[in-house]
């Protein structure tokens, strides 16, 4: 019988491939059988330890950090965590599309590349301001500040740009 650390393990594994909008077979099919479907159901269900090798492969292929993975928030960086980047989407599809076009366009590929389709708020990474500041053609921390005036990002962003 799994522990109920393996549950919540599996549970955090679940649920970043659904919000990836990948089905079991379709993490064996986009991994090209490097994750059989069969094993990931059985991490996911807490039916078979993952090592903690696997666990940093599978976090590898899913884009996100392990800490993602870990149940419970994982152990608390000494810094604190990032804060997070979230665009109001509401807010961004009020803009004129001469002024907002490029991150709506962007927003929108990372919204089809998730399955995210909520329609009010998106989270990016800092990888993904670092590429919309060269689309904009400025700092990551302009943009971030042009963004805020924008209504677009919360002013908790500032952090998040402090931090790369």
């Amino acid at each position: 019988m799994p522990s109920d650390y393996a549950k919540a393990l599996g549970a955090r594994l679940r649920a970043i491939r659904t919000q990836q909008g990948l089905s079991l077979h379709g993490v064996e099919e986009k991994s090209r059988g490097r994750w059989k479907a069969v094993v990931v159901g059985s991490y996911e269900r807490g039916d078979r330890a993952v090592t903690v090798q696997k666990l940093a492969e599978l976090a590898d292929f899913y884009g996100v950090p392990v800490s993602e993975l870990l149940p419970g928030g994982a152990s608390p960086s000494p810094l604190g965590p990032t804060p997070k980047i979230v665009i109001d989407l509401e807010r961004l599809a009020q803009l004129p599309k001469e002024k907002a076009g490029p991150l709506a366009r962007y927003a929108a590929t990372i919204q089809s590349q998730r399955g995210d389709y909520n329609g009010k708020v998106l989270s990016i990474r800092q990888e993904d301001l670092r590429s919309l500041a060269v689309i904009y053609d400025k700092s990551p921390a302009e943009l971030t500040e042009e963004l805020i005036e924008w209504g677009v990002l919360d002013s908790e962003a500032r952090r998040a740009v402090e931090a790369f």
